[in-house]
Parts: C-alpha cells; sequence; structure tokens
C-alpha cells in the first residue's frame, strides 16, 4: 500500500514537471517571436527612413527643376519683352520742311542723321564695319543695278545684319524727273521688291537720285509707307572733296551743319578712307548720331 501512495506521489511529481516544462517552452516561444518581430520592425523603420529621404530629396528635385523652368521661363519672357521694346520704339525727331531733324519732345537735338548713297559699289561692307565698330547708326540706300547678283544681294543682306537700314534710292540711279510716271513707278517699286526678297521687309526710307523729286513720286513713296528725305550737305561728288583730308575737313566743319542734319555721303574710295575722322570730328564737337528707328514715318 505504501508502495502504492509512494508510485502515486512519484508520479504526480513527474506529471507537474513535465507541465511546467512544456508552460516554459509556450512561455519561450513567443518571447522568440517577439525578438524577430523587433529585429523586422527595426528593419522596416530603417527602410521606411531610406524611403522618406528618397521621397524628401525627389521632392526638392521637383522643386528645383520647377524653379529652374520658372527662372528659364522669366529670363525667356524677359528676353521677349526687350525684343517688343526694342520693336516698339516710338518717334522721338521728324523731318522738317527744310530737310533737318527736329525732337519730338525732349529727345537730344544735338544730333546727325548719317546716309551713305550708292551702295553697294565697292566699299560699302567696309564703311559699315567702320560705322558699326564707332556706334554709328546710319542708312545705306541701295540701287538696283548694284543688286544683280547673289554676291551683291549678300552684300546687302550682310549690312542689314550688321544693324542697319537699306534705303530705296531707285533701281537705276534715275532722275526721275526725265521719265514718265509708268517708269518712276517701276524704278521705285520694282527695287522695293527686290530689297524686300534680301532682307525680309520693306525699306522705310526713300531718296531720289540728285534730289529730283516730282509729285507723282512723292506720293507713290508716300503710299508705300516710306518717308522720303533729302540732305542737309554733301561734298564727296564734288572734285575738290575727292580725297581723304579735304573731305574730313568740309564734313566736319561745313556751314550747314547744324543741329538735325541731315549728311549725304557715297559708296567711294575717298569717303571710305575719310570715314573715321568725320565720325570723330562730329564727335568732338558734340553730336551725336540720330538712329533711323526714332525718325517718324509720316510726316504731320
Amino acid at each position: 500500500m505504501k508502495n502504492i501512495k509512494f508510485l502515486g506521489i512519484f508520479l504526480l511529481i513527474s506529471w507537474a514537471l513535465v507541465a511546467c516544462a512544456e508552460n516554459g517552452q509556450e512561455v519561450a516561444q513567443p518571447e522568440e517571436i517577439e525578438g524577430q518581430t523587433g529585429e523586422e520592425e527595426k528593419k522596416n523603420e530603417a527602410e521606411n527612413v531610406d524611403e522618406d529621404s528618397e521621397d524628401i530629396e525627389a521632392k526638392e528635385q521637383e522643386e528645383q527643376t520647377k524653379e529652374d523652368t520658372k527662372t528659364e521661363d522669366d529670363d525667356s519672357h524677359s528676353e521677349e519683352q526687350k525684343e517688343e521694346k526694342k520693336a516698339k520704339k516710338e518717334p522721338e525727331y521728324f523731318l522738317n520742311d527744310v530737310g533737318y531733324f527736329k525732337p519730338i519732345d525732349d529727345a537730344n537735338p544735338k544730333v546727325v542723321l548719317l546716309t551713305i548713297d550708292d551702295a553697294p559699289d565697292e566699299h560699302a561692307i567696309e564703311m559699315a564695319k567702320t560705322l558699326k565698330e564707332l556706334k554709328a547708326p546710319a542708312i545705306f540706300f541701295v540701287n538696283g543695278h548694284f543688286m544683280d547678283t547673289k554676291e551683291e544681294r549678300k552684300v546687302v543682306k550682310q549690312i542689314h545684319d550688321m544693324g542697319f537700314h537699306i534705303g530705296n534710292h531707285t533701281y537705276n540711279h534715275q532722275n526721275l524727273r526725265e521719265v514718265s510716271n509708268k517708269q518712276q513707278k517701276k524704278e521705285i517699286l520694282k527695287l522695293n521688291k527686290i530689297i524686300e526678297e534680301v532682307i525680309g521687309e520693306k525699306p522705310k526710307f526713300f531718296r531720289a537720285p540728285h534730289g529730283a523729286n516730282t509729285d507723282y513720286a512723292e506720293k507713290l513713296v508716300k503710299d508705300e509707307g516710306m518717308l522720303l528725305m533729302n540732305w542737309s550737305y554733301g561734298y564727296d561728288f564734288m572734285a575738290d572733296y575727292m580725297e581723304k583730308e579735304a573731305l574730313e575737313e568740309i564734313m566736319v566743319n561745313a556751314p550747314q551743319l547744324g543741329k538735325g542734319a541731315n549728311l549725304l555721303m557715297h559708296d567711294r574710295e575717298w569717303t571710305n578712307a575719310a570715314l573715321p575722322g568725320i565720325l570723330e570730328g562730329l564727335k568732338e564737337k558734340g553730336y551725336d548720331f540720330l538712329d533711323p528707328d526714332l525718325i517718324q514715318l509720316t510726316k504731320e
């Protein structure tokens, strides 16, 4: 009997130990799982941080790209505004009845207009380079018979691309008073068409050879939207002034020189040689050079 009791107690104790061991394993397992979950959470947190950093960098890059694009657009818009402003120059001078330019409002009155006739003969490009170097705007009055070849037209295009106005001086350098109205029209409009084909726009200024205008030509020129002009003075077609020093002297000290004077010169060897001295001499006397873009094209 005692053996049976002892055996029962032993079995009971054994069962209790087994139960405790199993409970210990069940408790340990969650701890192991919790440990694994903690590592995964840390890994996930790290990955989330990386993803957040990448998102922030992506957003920053996107914002920078937008800012750069906006800056480029602003710069482009600014350039467009400058071009528009340049293209919309308001007239500051008008041509009076005696052929001098007068300021419309408060523009500088001490200016002269530089013009080169009979271009492009032989020296027009060099003269244009001299004018550009000395920042002196001018009008080149061209003849059609100097634009018969591709090379000659290329010269005119080059002068225009350098920033100079191209004016109409008739196709054949024709004295308009000696021909019919029909021939006058042909002399003027034929050259207008050629000029437009070469530079992409019609000329804004007209000068008749020898200053020989007619009522018909004046009306035609006005209807074409051009300003007709003669000149205040010019000497390079006179024998006494067909050399550099004499021409420099007279062009800078001519009695006709005054505010708003319209200076006539030609595409000639001696004029080309004298041009730098003429420009410097006029500057020394306090004259600025009139920008043709600032000339009012219609007379009041």
